[in-house]
């Protein structure tokens, strides 16, 4: 296959686009400030996956897959929230635990673990912030079967059990949030490179707001200290990377 693109819609929002597959992972768009995109700029989706029901997570998830058709790979628990707004579960959606996985037309969907808590923050929490049982947060990694597989860490802490990702799916590109108030911070991020040992790592869940900024300078520094050989990219939201 060709290359793979990665694209940031601010925040932990991800676009990626493989030969013929377009996924979007924890699209957050129309309130998110740092997105560049509006939910009706987005014609095609194929899949929509989803770590966890934090709003800026969830995001406009069942609002994209009822306007394009996309897959939802989601918990069971959130494919039960997304069923009563209109989505069958298990023909519209996919749930996955962690560990499952999802076959598509050259790659597979892999749900892995995650250090975060999470119920789900939905329409609900909008109006009143009622607070929806949502049985916390996962990570995908999405592996090419001519190309590279991806590892989407939505949002974690640091755990050690990042080495069983790198053992079993060899990630070559980790996207891992570094917040540094929800998710992990300079050197937690980098201790996580450390364990995924990716190729390429792409930082997200920064700058949105004023309380999770980030310094790349301190960053770089953190991942060179222990992990040299990485490759940490640097982009703004609207920007893309390509992988081959």
């Amino acid at each position: 296959m060709g290359t793979v693109k990665i694209t940031w819609l601010g925040h932990a929002s991800i676009k990626v686009e493989g030969d013929s597959t377009v996924f979007y992972f924890d699209p957050w768009i129309r309130d998110n400030p740092a997105c560049p995109l509006k939910v009706e700029d987005i014609s095609r989706a194929d899949v929509v996956a989803v770590t966890h029901g934090h709003d800026d997570h969830i995001g406009d998830s069942i609002e994209i897959v009822k306007k394009t058709g996309a897959l939802l790979i989601c918990s069971p628990e959130i494919g039960f929230y997304a069923h009563r707004k209109g989505i069958e579960y298990d023909k519209r959606s996919y749930p996955l635990n962690v560990g499952g996985s999802w076959r598509g037309d050259g790659f597979t969907l892999c749900m892995v673990n995650a250090l975060h808590t999470s119920e789900i923050l939905g329409e609900e929490f909008k109006k009143d912030w009622t607070v929806v049982a949502g049985s916390g947060s996962v990570g995908y990694v999405l592996t090419f079967d001519a190309g590279p597989s991806i590892y989407y860490a939505g949002d974690t802490g640091v755990f050690g059990d990042m080495a069983l990702i790198r053992e079993l799916y060899s990630p070559h590109v980790a996207v891992m949030p570094v917040g540094g108030k929800y998710n992990m911070g300079y050197r937690e991020a980098a201790y996580a490179t450390a364990l995924i040992h990716p190729k390429l790592f792409l930082p997200i869940h920064f700058d949105t707001f004023p309380n999770q900024r980030l310094d790349f300078a301190k960053l770089l520094e953190e991942v060179r200290m222990r992990s040299p050989q990485v490759t940490v990219g640097r982009w703004k939201p609207g920007e893309s990377v390509e992988y081959a």
